[in-house]
């Protein structure tokens, strides 16, 4: 039982790979209209809740809905993604708005305003 402890994470990262080719193949939600990343699965170590984070680019207004769209696919997504990877039981998934695409941006816009005297 010694990769016990490696489980959660190889699951983690098949949920990222079933999660990003449901939404390469177009998920058919019509609320689903910004480019969605899925960056990174965070699973729990009983393997019961998996947070999925996602890089939505767009509008605000595309990213609230996007997300919306996510939420309300997440049921269906449940069932598929377990049977993908062979779960016995399927994972609660809930998507969180990852901003650190966002924040690495204004970063690096802040440090060549500063390189340049803008700042």
């Amino acid at each position: 039982m010694a990769n016990d402890g490696r489980r959660p994470d190889r699951v983690a990262e098949a949920i990222r790979e079933e999660v990003a080719r449901f939404l390469a193949e177009g998920a058919k939600d019509p609320r689903i209209t910004g480019l969605v990343t899925v960056t990174a699965v965070d699973v729990t170590r009983d393997l019961r809740h998996a947070r999925i984070f996602v890089s939505i680019l767009g509008s605000e207004q595309e990213k609230v809905t996007t997300l919306e769209g996510l939420h309300s696919l997440a049921s269906h997504l449940r069932s598929r993604v377990a049977k993908a990877i062979r779960l016995r039981n399927a994972c609660e998934l809930e998507f969180v708005m990852d901003e650190s695409i966002a924040h690495a941006a204004r970063i690096e816009s802040l440090l060549a305003q500063i390189k340049d005297g803008k700042l």
